[in-house]
Order: structure tokens, then C-alpha cells, then sequence
């Protein structure tokens, strides 16, 4: 039962994601192709919920099919978006269908040729994707490490998914690790929300490698300056 309610808070920040990307622009989407991904993303994160409570109160493979596809519209427009703010906004906003076309294709040739190869590839390659890109390309917007955040999540989600029954025994039969799984995977759209509510246009464009290393720069540089000042007052003092 718990696999059921868990999906939940998808529902709501589905929801709640799509209200404020119609909402006066509460998000300062200023790309069609921008509001086009962001609401094929909430829409699949607002049906993940359908779709997962309804497997998981009688599962079989038929009904796997309507679990996996609200997930599959969601990571196809996810990496639209990202397209478009780190590539191309042209070229992102003509990808998001056909995007969406690949993850529906994915799951209906899973599910006429028991084949799970493409579907693994939509799933995993943004997982991947992603995280690289966030932290090599320099950014549109804004606050680019809630990215990041939403892969730790979803890496920690596939992980507790990967160890349920250990879980549930853990837990002295009270949650499984797939009841967990649900509940940081619905942390992955939180933190998109959150990113889409405080970011503004990035001016300067810097990867988040790029700031790493001038940060890592600037304090390797403090550092030495400090030693350097200890070492000067050290010999003053013997001076004296």
C-alpha cells in the first residue's frame, strides 16, 4: 500500500509546476520551446503518480506500461530543456518531440518485443547526460547546481530501488526500499522547481567547472598568502 501512496507527491508538484509555468510566467520561461518542455515535464511527473499508483495496485506488464511512460515523457523533456540551454535554443525546441517520440517508441517496443535495451537507454543516457553537461557548459540561467542536486536523488532513488528487499528487512517489514525510491525520486522535480522559481539570465556563462576552478584558485592562492603572513609574524616575533 505504501508503493501506492508514495506517489503522491509527484502528483503535487506536478501540479504545483504546472500551475507556475502558466501563472503570470511565475517561472520567466522566455523560450517556446522552454514553456513547450517544462509542461511535458510536469505533466509526466503529475502522471507518474496515476500511473504508478495504478501498477502498483495490481502489477503486471500491462499495467507497467502506464508506470513507465509518464517517467519516460518526463526524462525525454528534461533533456530537451537542457538542449535548449546549453546548446541550441533552436535546435532544443525542434528536439522535443521528437524526443517524446523516442521514449513512447521505447516503451512500446519493450513492450511488443520484451526488449528493454531502448527504454534503459532514454532512462539512463539524461542520468548521464545531464550531471556532464551541467557541470562542462556554461548555462543560461542561474543556480545550475540544483541540477546536480536532482541527479544526487535520482541516483540515490535508483540505488534504494536496487536494494528493496534488504530495506524492507532493515526495516523491520515497515518500508521498502521501493516506497523510499518513490520519495527521492519525487525530490528531483522539487529541486527543478525550486531552481525554475530563484534563477535569473547568467550573464557571465561560466560553467560550473570553470567557477570550481577559479574558486579552488582563489583559495589555494588565500591559503599561501596566509602561510605567508604566519611565517612573516613567526620571524618578527624571534626578532624581537
Amino acid at each position: 500500500m505504501l508503493n501506492v501512496v508514495s506517489n503522491f507527491p509527484f502528483l503535487v508538484i506536478g501540479i504545483i509546476g504546472l500551475v507556475l509555468c502558466f501563472y503570470r510566467n511565475y517561472f520567466k520561461l522566455r523560450l517556446q520551446g522552454e514553456l513547450w518542455g517544462w509542461t511535458c515535464f510536469y505533466v509526466g511527473v503529475a502522471a507518474v503518480a496515476f500511473g504508478s499508483a495504478y501498477y502498483h495496485l495490481k502489477p503486471n506488464d500491462a499495467r507497467l506500461v502506464w508506470d513507465r511512460l509518464p517517467m519516460t515523457i518526463a526524462f525525454t523533456s528534461i533533456m530537451a530543456i537542457f538542449i535548449i540551454e546549453r546548446i541550441d535554443e533552436r535546435k532544443g525546441t525542434i528536439s522535443v518531440v521528437p524526443l517524446l517520440l523516442a521514449g513512447i517508441i521505447s516503451i512500446l517496443y519493450w513492450r511488443f518485443f520484451d526488449d528493454l535495451r531502448p527504454y534503459a537507454l532514454v532512462q539512463f543516457l539524461p542520468c548521464i547526460a545531464i550531471p556532464v553537461m551541467a557541470i562542462l557548459l556554461p548555462p543560461m540561467y542561474t543556480h545550475s547546481t540544483y541540477w546536480l542536486w536532482a541527479a544526487v536523488f535520482y541516483l540515490l532513488a535508483k540505488v534504494e530501488e536496487a536494494a528493496d528487499k534488504p530495506i524492507y528487512n532493515w526495516t523491520h517489514h515497515i518500508v521498502s526500499g521501493h516506497t523510499l525510491k518513490h520519495l527521492c525520486a519525487a525530490m528531483v522535480p522539487v529541486f527543478l522547481t525550486l531552481m525554475l522559481a530563484k534563477r535569473t539570465i547568467e550573464t557571465e556563462r561560466q560553467s560550473l567547472l570553470q567557477i570550481w576552478k577559479v574558486s579552488w584558485k582563489t583559495k589555494v592562492r588565500s591559503n599561501g598568502s596566509e602561510e605567508q603572513t604566519a611565517s612573516y609574524a613567526a620571524v618578527s616575533v624571534v626578532e624581537s
